[in-house]
């Protein structure tokens, strides 16, 4: 994976416009979608969220390489001059974004860091915002490193969820975007739970809200 990429995930709804086209228009407009988003990255994925959440119908990941400005200033333009095109008959609800760069807290590439271009998706995909308590800064590097080290030892042990991190600070309200891949959704509930005990949660001041989604290759969502 690149040192540093942009990735954005935005989840849309479709509106009354989209349903009150025929069956074939509707198709034809998700193909005219799928051919349009792939021209924003070259990291393009859909999901379909709807029933996991009630305000959503499904959420595209853009993910591209991003380490010199311009490139990530005519990327956010290109999504949305692109977009325009979609606004009569989705709208977004929710956008998140950031950037990846080398955790502070661990050492070299780990088999669980997520692929976001060229990688194989797995069929769930989990993501939300993240944001530390004033507190957690307060600590020294060294007291912040040992409850990292004790997150990271219970992540491992679910060797089978896959994850991402991107980094928001002074971009957006929350200060991480946090997303995680899985086959088995009881497993990431499971090592969720498992999190909940550890003593860095004390400072956690928001985690919400969450967005489930089912990866859709392009021709499964066309259809």
């Amino acid at each position: 994976m690149a040192e540093q990429q942009l990735n954005i995930y935005a989840t849309y709804a479709y509106t009354d416009a989209y349903w009150a086209l025929s069956d074939d228009d509707r198709k034809a407009f998700r193909t005219k979608l799928v051919s349009e988003a792939q021209s924003i990255a070259p990291g393009t994925h859909f999901y379909s969220v709807f029933p996991c959440r009630s305000d959503t119908d499904f959420m595209l990941w853009s993910a591209l390489v991003a380490e010199q400005p311009e490139v990530s200033s005519a990327a956010l333009i290109n999504y949305n001059r692109v977009s325009e095109g979609w606004k009569r008959y989705i709208k977004p609800v929710q956008v998140l974004w950031g950037f990846t760069r080398p955790s502070m807290y661990s050492r070299g590439k780990s088999e669980q860091d997520i692929d976001a271009i060229e990688g194989e998706r797995e069929r769930f995909f989990v993501v939300y915002p993240f944001t530390k308590t004033k507190e957690w800064y307060m600590k020294t590097p060294d007291v912040r490193q040992g409850m990292m080290n004790e997150h990271i030892k219970i992540g491992k042990q679910y060797f089978d969820v896959k994850q991402l991190l991107l980094y928001s600070f002074g971009l957006q309200d929350h200060e991480f975007v946090v997303s995680y891949e899985m086959d088995n959704p009881v497993r990431f509930s499971e090592l969720v739970n498992a999190l909940r005990g550890v003593e860095g949660r004390l400072y956690t001041a928001a985690d919400t809200p969450l967005v489930t989604g089912v990866y859709l290759k392009p021709e499964e969502f066309i259809r």
